[in-house]
């Protein structure tokens, strides 16, 4: 049985690639973005199973509005993917306040706005699927990436809860969790880095400016190909709460927990000294 997609920044990236797999796989989409024309332009071969809609995800009426549309026409919303977003790099003191503000609006509560506005549709369905897109930075931390990751690990944090909230509706949940994939995430068009200079980093600042920019493009992640198993993953009968997205996400994941548990293991006799007596 066909599904309705409902796609956050799927004008270019990871987005775009999603919503081609699951329009190939015959089901219906709902697009969304800043730039309308553009989303026309793109998937006009798709005809009448594509709706493009205008939605800037850290506007809440612009997701109340695309929801409502999106359901008058098409009926139902089975899958929603929060994807739009975008890298605020650099190191934390280099970055201005206005910067890590713009980051959580758009990385975060964009994502909480347009989940709030479909919520209510799933939950009338008694069905429905969420994948919102977080980050290897979302159970991580990277030098040079302080305030992406700190956005990306509020995503985690939400999204685990969440699935808790709604899972008496048969609304699932998943956490991707992708690597480095081919994309134009960090080409300077899209990826912003902090502004202001502060000696003392200057060596770590232009190490990790030089790092992203050599790895441009060499990610190992091809975006189509995990398109395609998204696809997949949402007709699962039991769909997991986390997806680890590509090879090298895979290692960092394994690195990530292995000394989170070294850690408590170190630490254990300590921590087991706070509880009270009673």
């Amino acid at each position: 049985m066909s599904k309705v997609w409902f796609i956050t920044g799927a004008g270019r990236g990871i987005g775009a690639h999603i919503a081609k797999a699951a329009l190939e796989a015959g089901d219906r989409v709902v697009v969304t973005g800043r730039h309308v024309r553009q989303l026309q332009e793109t998937y006009a071969s798709y005809g009448a199973r594509v709706l493009a809609l205008k939605l800037d995800a850290s506007v809440q009426a612009d997701a109340v509005a695309a929801v409502a549309a999106a359901h008058e026409v098409f009926g139902s919303i089975d899958v929603l993917v929060n994807n739009a977003g975008y890298g605020q790099l650099g190191l934390f003191e280099e970055i201005a306040p206005e910067d890590v503000e713009r980051q959580f609006q758009t990385n975060v509560f964009g994502l909480m706005h347009v989940t709030r506005a479909v919520l209510p549709v799933m939950r009338k369905q008694r069905s429905g699927h969420i994948m919102n897109l977080a980050s290897v930075g979302g159970f991580m931390g990277f030098d040079g990436a302080s305030v992406y990751c700190a956005a990306k690990f509020a995503v985690e944090g939400f999204s685990e809860s969440l699935a808790l909230e709604v899972a008496p509706f048969g609304i699932n949940v998943t956490i991707v969790e992708p690597g480095f994939f081919r994309t134009d995430f960090l080409d300077k068009s899209s990826v912003r880095y902090g502004v202001t200079k502060i000696a003392d980093y200057e060596e770590a600042a232009d190490g990790a400016l030089t790092d992203y920019e050599s790895y441009n493009h060499r990610q190992p992640g091809d975006p189509a190909r995990l398109g395609k198993v998204l696809v997949e993953v949402a007709a699962l009968r039991f769909p997991p709460m986390r997806f680890v997205a590509g090879s090298d996400a895979v290692r960092f994941a394994r690195i990530a927990f292995d000394r989170r548990q070294s850690v408590v293991d170190a630490f254990a006799a300590l921590s087991l000294k706070t509880d009270g007596d009673f």
